[in-house]
């Protein structure tokens, strides 16, 4: 069998078999958080009618590392889907990143959509808490306005429920 080195905690060269070396991912945490994160986010999306395209949708973990590195940029992570019933609507995602977010961050998001009259829902993605006037502040949007927080988004619970859910009635009948 063929064995590869990886490092180990020490500095030190582990054996490790080549067939599973092939699953060692040797790319950062952050992006592969924001590619689970927002590939969920996609599928969400999709479910509930909007215009995911299957390309965004099946995108490797390589591929979204090429698109928006390792250390990816929030601004190039949001997404913006029109309705597919009704194209004149449209979903914002925006990912707020790790810092507590704060009404300035919040008053920048609503002077960014103010005058885009297409805009019918945002979605943010918070990775820390939000301070209590920002959220005071999400008030004063014309758009309706959700709030998650991103490790929600690391698993689509929807799937695994059918999945568990198929498996279930398989071993029953």
């Amino acid at each position: 069998m063929e064995e590869s080195g990886v490092e180990n905690g020490g500095g030190h060269l582990a054996l490790m078999p080549s067939c599973m070396s092939s699953w060692v991912d040797n790319g950062s945490v952050e992006s592969h958080r924001y590619y689970l994160a927002r590939r969920t986010i996609l599928e969400m999306l999709k479910d509930r009618g909007y215009d995911a395209p299957d390309s965004d949708l099946n995108l490797s973990l390589h591929e979204f590392r090429s698109i928006f590195s390792e250390h990816p940029d929030l601004e190039r992570l949001r997404i913006s889907l029109p309705l597919l019933s009704n194209p004149s609507k449209k979903i914002i995602v925006i990912f707020c990143g790790t810092d507590k977010v704060k009404l300035g961050v919040i008053r920048g998001i609503r002077g960014q959509i103010a005058n885009d009259t297409s805009l019918t829902r945002l979605i943010l993605i918070l990775q820390s808490e939000m301070t209590s006037q920002a959220k005071q502040d999400l008030s004063l949007f014309q758009v309706d306005v959700e709030i998650f927080q991103g490790t929600l988004f690391l698993v689509n619970l929807a799937k695994r429920y059918a999945s568990l859910w198929f498996f279930n009635s398989i071993g029953s009948a």
